[in-house]
């Protein structure tokens, strides 16, 4: 299909320009063409153009005298015209844009790529999907591996590694690189492998750099765009929910057999106080130690592993909690990488740094500052927020739960999602378990709401999401908020405010009636099992509340769709 973009200059004149815009719409849609439309006015930019849309355009029609920034079309057939003649013969003036140019079809080549999210769920696998859509409609071949929640699948093996013309990374988490040295290789977020897989495969073979293993080259390539201190937290996280989805399941069964005072030494011997000891003197101890270990070994590689952990555990007897972890594991990975960076040994010695000099040199820097500098005031600091959260009743409870809801929401997956859910996480560590039933109503509402606004307001869907609306309903009742992701793409400015609003009310009810979530996941599914979501009525209304809401919203913001 010939791809079309056009950018109407309009100054002053900024009714006619969206006029303009409205003819051209009509006009493309009525000939089955492919079109998209920026407007530039003095009251700002309408629908800017992204770079994705000008790579995959064929040609463009510059509308107007005004500003257009055309540079950025050198290598497109154009057609100039004024707005009068759009608006008065706008299917003319689209017949009159010059032909494409023929495509060159590009030589096949072998792709390799490695997808990765912090939870491993969603992210993971819809990169993979879109990478592997958009080979096949370039005509290149790719093999996938998805580092996901249960490991890596699909694993790469040597022979393809070393047959692939480039490697794709698509992670929001640090991953394991020293397999695809002096291979070329291309680093992204997943966010561009799924709105644009083939834009990110060309933007590789065009861009992709040879991977060189070495200390200066694993620095280098932590200062990317998305390799900062986030990525690393969020890499921590994604090592630590295995432990808390573990240990919280564990503990709820223990209650489930034993009642809450499982633990006690009068069930010493039975199933349920087992069930505790290995879900909440095991798994959860190791928790926060996890958390920082791992963050740590996002920054200084393996080096960082063990002043990490450790400085974790540090943390966690001090009563730190997660955010002494959060700590420990930024002192150790960096810490460590310094000494790295600093050490200079004989050649003949330099084994002794990852085994010996650094895991030591690292650990003791980490604990004596956890324990003499650090760990004292984040201790406190933890202390007050503890407090303060458990004792939140009215509108400070409304006001975090509207809080964690919609920033579930906002970016469904995103940095904003992410920083929620981290937040909700960390808490279980401290006993506190209101935020995290929160965050979890939050998360599944969007996905659910969409999928409710398919079936009640079908008009306002195309086809193509209609039939979507079932998938969306699957994943939002496994706390899934990914699943509305297609539909917020097709119309950001009305589907993402009706997605907030559900959820942010859906947060609002849950903390409010009090309800508690001792499992950092599985959705809906989770529900039944005894003691793991306490005020359970109320918490199941917050969530019927909010889907209809979302629904609702969606209903009131949407235009009928183009049938």
């Amino acid at each position: 299909m010939t791809t079309t973009i056009a950018v109407i200059g309009a100054g002053t004149r900024s009714t006619h320009a969206v006029l303009a815009a409205e003819a051209l719409r009509r006009a493309a849609q009525q000939i089955g063409a492919a079109f998209t439309v920026e407007v530039r006015s003095h009251q700002g930019i309408l629908n800017a153009l992204a770079d994705a849309d000008i790579a995959t355009a064929s040609r463009v029609l510059l509308v107007g005298d005004e500003d257009l920034d055309a540079e950025r079309f050198n290598s497109l057939p154009s057609r100039a015209a004024s707005i009068e003649e759009v608006l008065s013969d706008a299917p003319g003036v689209l017949a009159r844009l010059p032909e494409p140019a023929p495509a060159v079809i590009a030589q096949p080549r072998r792709i390799v790529a490695v997808t990765s999210c912090p939870t491993g769920i969603a992210h993971t696998f819809m990169a993979a999907e879109g990478l592997q859509q958009a080979a096949k409609a370039l005509g290149h071949a790719i093999r996938v591996e998805t580092q996901g929640s249960v490991g890596a699948r699909d694993g790469l093996s040597p022979d393809e590694i070393r047959d692939a013309d480039v490697v794709v990374i698509a992670a929001d988490r640090e991953v394991d690189l020293s397999r695809f040295a002096g291979k070329r290789l291309l680093k992204s977020a997943t966010k561009p492998a799924i709105n644009d897989g083939k834009a990110l495969l060309n933007r590789a073979l065009n861009e992709a750099t040879v991977h060189v293993v070495a200390a200066a080259a694993s620095r280098a390539s932590k200062t990317d765009t998305r390799s900062g201190p986030y990525k690393h937290l969020m890499t921590g996280v994604s090592f630590m929910l295995p432990f808390v989805v573990a240990g919280g399941l564990l503990i709820a069964l223990a209650f489930a057999f034993g009642g809450i005072y499982a633990y006690d030494d009068a069930h010493r011997g039975t199933l349920a106080h087992a069930l505790f000891q290995i879900g909440g003197k095991a798994a959860l101890v190791l928790m926060v130690p996890a958390l920082a270990g791992w963050l740590a070994w996002s920054i200084a590689d393996r080096p960082g592993i063990a002043p990490g952990m450790i400085g974790g555990l540090v943390a966690a007897n001090l009563g730190a909690g997660f955010l002494g972890g959060i700590a420990a594991g930024f002192i150790a990975g960096y810490g460590t990488d310094w000494l790295n960076r600093r050490i200079r040994l004989p050649r003949h010695l330099e084994g002794l740094k990852p085994v010996l000099i650094l895991p030591v040199l690292g650990t003791l820097l980490t604990g004596l500052l956890m324990i003499y500098v650090v760990g004292g005031p984040v201790a406190e600091a933890l202390a007050a927020l503890t407090a303060w959260l458990r004792g939140m009743q009215g509108s400070s409870a409304l006001l975090l739960g509207l809080l964690l809801g919609g920033m579930m929401a906002f970016d469904m997956g995103g940095p904003v999602n992410k920083a929620a859910y981290a937040f909700s996480t960390g808490l279980l560590a401290s006993e506190v378990y209101s935020p995290m039933a929160a965050a979890m109503v939050g998360g599944m509402t969007a996905p659910l709401g969409v999928a409710l606004a398919t079936r009640l307001f079908a008009d306002r869907f195309t086809a193509e999401e209609r039939e979507a609306g079932s998938a969306a309903a699957v994943l939002g009742l496994a706390f899934v908020t990914e699943g509305a992701i297609p539909f917020a793409a097709r119309d950001p400015l009305r589907v993402i405010p009706s997605l907030v609003l559900g959820s942010a009310v859906a947060g609002a009810i849950s903390m409010v009636v009090g309800a508690e979530l001792k499992v950092p996941h599985g959705g809906v599914f989770v529900l039944p099992i005894p003691n793991a979501v306490s005020h359970l009525v109320g918490y199941i209304v917050a969530l019927v509340i909010g889907t209809v809401l979302t629904a609702v919203a969606l209903r009131v913001f949407k235009k009928r769709a183009a049938t």
